[in-house]
């Protein structure tokens, strides 16, 4: 079955990302047995990583290279923002397991997006957040495998996302 909108792929890859040292460096791999699954033809993965398995079927494999304005952009300074404590407040207690330094978390801005963010440091003025991908800035490279393809159920196609395994679940 080749790859074509509306069918849920699955896919293996090792991620490398050039660190501007030494080129490129290995960052993370996900495996035959543990597959990333997405709906095709509905932006979950990047545009070019679209197009180079377009028309490709399980057991074929692909090269992506992205540069970063093709991937997460370039760092933005501007996506690091102060919160005040008192969003972080549970009950009306201050929820010290959440507000560690290092930890990100999910957040949602005025207008109900979903986004991520780091924690940089908590001080007097609130709690310092880093939203940008950690990724910003940063050249990728994508090696990988078309681990499977199916048709996707109405409802997935109707949802914009995979349902069932890898995916989201209702």
């Amino acid at each position: 079955m080749k790859i074509e909108k509306n069918k849920v792929v699955a896919i293996s890859y090792q991620l490398k990302v050039d660190d501007g040292e030494t080129g490129m460096v290995h960052h993370e791999t996900i495996t035959d047995e543990n597959p990333f699954y997405f709906l095709f033809g509905h932006e979950a993965v990047f545009p070019k990583i679209e197009a180079a398995i377009e028309g490709k079927e399980a057991g074929d494999t692909f090269s992506v290279y992205l540069g970063y304005e093709e991937a997460y952009g370039d760092y933005d300074e501007f996506k690091k923002v102060i919160i005040p404590k008192s969003n972080f407040k549970e009950e009306g207690k201050k929820n010290k397991e959440i507000l560690k330094v290092g930890r990100v978390i999910p957040m949602q801005d005025d207008k109900g997006n979903q986004m991520r963010g780091e924690i940089l440091k908590v001080d007097y003025r609130g709690v310092h957040m880093d939203f940008n991908s950690p990724l910003a800035g940063f050249d990728l490279e994508f090696e990988g495998k078309i681990v499977s393809v199916r048709d996707a159920e109405q409802e997935e196609i109707d949802h914009g996302h995979v349902h069932g395994p890898g995916g989201h679940h209702h």
